[in-house]
């Protein structure tokens, strides 16, 4: 017989008691919290079996459902061999999925403990944070960040053969939970940011609002900006023209949606990649393609309000589109007609679709494939760039217009046919 442990041995002084007559069978009943009759029987079973009674019949047997030592070998070797960083119900969902072994995470989480494939860990401290509701319909609010993570582990060095880090943007709806876009990117600057919502724009439409931090790509942290709210960054000048309300939060925890979010792809996209052997940015991405719905499927939620808020991009702003994901700037026009952008220097043409003088201040496009475009009154300027700098010229035209400066009128024109001292 096994050994009794604290509870069983308690039962069985309390019944040694009650059969020699030390106490009645109300009072045993009262400390066993059973009834006289359940007590009764317990007494008459005890004189016939001894320690036996108060030990439970299945103690020490298998259970009924429990597996055969040799599934569960199978499995914990299949998760050391293929599996072993992955957390218990990531592992659990694997093996279902790639080697049709149906496992209960929490049983999966147990072998793993026991076997040292996982550490238990404490609860940890958890600060108060008041709960905020979540929005009622899909694309009322995206929570926007970037994550730079070693997102393909030691299969991508940088130049000097160090393991590279590369960020991840991605935006999550609020209503639902559900990834919206994401893509992998060397960075979280403007070029990389502008790329990502001018694809999200295209595919999905234009939400109500986007929530992000305070980085500098998103909103301009220099103390002059607090009063001065004309002083805006280039995505906020770009999300001003699509009418997408910029939110900037004052802490992480504020857009804690999409912090989280990050967790779970750190554990859950970095293994994924590891297993689809993908080691570069431009396979990432086309693997994200077959990972977002999964992903998409398992974790988001069913939204308050049925109904999809996203508006679609009108046909002006399609063919403005990339005006608007451009990074702006502002040059003078030299006295010789020159623009002096990035050590290049451009000719503006003789003839040009609006009047151009010296001094005058353009708008300088950069766009996203590379090309600087220079647009005045809303209209494009026609140049060429110039191998050297051009050296001064002692005759300078005046202006620049919609014709040549020499131009001469046709022969029945009002002018022509004027003449003076007629009466």
């Amino acid at each position: 017989m096994p050994p009794l442990n604290p509870d069983e041995q308690y039962k069985f002084k309390v019944l040694t008691q009650a059969t020699g007559g030390k106490l009645t069978n109300n009072q045993a009943s009262k400390l066993l919290h059973i009834s006289v009759r359940h007590l009764q029987r317990l007494k008459r079973e005890f004189l016939k079996n001894g320690a036996l009674t108060v030990v439970h019949k299945l103690k020490g047997k298998s259970g009924n459902h429990s597996l055969e030592k040799s599934v569960k070998s199978n499995i914990l070797t299949t998760i050391k061999q293929t599996y072993p960083d992955f957390k218990p119900s990531f592992a659990a969902e694997k093996l279902k999925e790639n080697h049709d072994l149906i496992i209960n995470p929490e049983t999966l989480r147990l072998w793993m403990i026991e076997d040292g494939l996982w550490k238990a860990h404490q609860q940890r401290r958890v600060e108060y944070h008041s709960w905020r509701q979540r929005k009622d319909y899909f694309g009322e609010l995206q929570q926007f960040d970037g994550s730079y993570h070693l997102w393909f582990e030691q299969r991508l060095l940088d130049e000097f053969g160090f393991p590279q880090e590369v960020c991840l943007l991605a935006s999550i709806d609020d209503a639902t939970g559900k990834i919206t876009h994401a893509k992998f990117d060397l960075n979280e600057g403007v070029v990389a940011v502008f790329n990502f919502w001018m694809e999200y724009v295209l595919t999905a439409g234009k939400p109500l609002a986007i929530y992000l931090d305070k980085f500098s790509t998103y909103k301009i942290n220099h103390k002059s900006a607090v009063d001065n709210f004309e002083l805006m960054t280039q995505f906020q000048k770009a999300m001003k023209l699509l009418s997408i309300q910029v939110i900037n939060a004052n802490s992480p925890e504020a857009k804690g949606r999409v912090e989280r979010l990050f967790g779970t792809l750190q554990d859950r996209l970095v293994k994924e990649l590891r297993l689809n052997n993908t080691s570069s940015i431009a396979e990432a991405n086309k693997f994200l393609k077959e990972f977002l719905p999964k992903f998409n499927e398992k974790f988001s939620v069913v939204p308050a309000m049925d109904g999809n808020i996203h508006r679609e991009i009108t046909q002006q702003e399609k063919r403005s589109l990339k005006s608007i994901f451009s990074i702006k700037s502002t040059r003078r026009v030299n006295s010789d007609f020159t623009i002096q952008f990035k050590n290049h220097f451009y000719q503006l043409e003789e003839i040009q679709p609006t009047t151009i003088r010296p001094k005058e201040k353009i708008l300088v496009e950069e766009h996203l494939n590379g090309t600087v475009h220079f647009s005045f009154k809303n209209h494009y300027l026609k140049c060429f760039i110039l191998p050297e700098r051009p050296k001064k010229i002692l005759k300078q035209p005046v202006i620049l217009t919609t014709h040549p400066l020499n131009y001469k009128p046709s022969e029945n024109h009002p002018w022509r046919k004027f003449k003076y001292g007629r009466g």
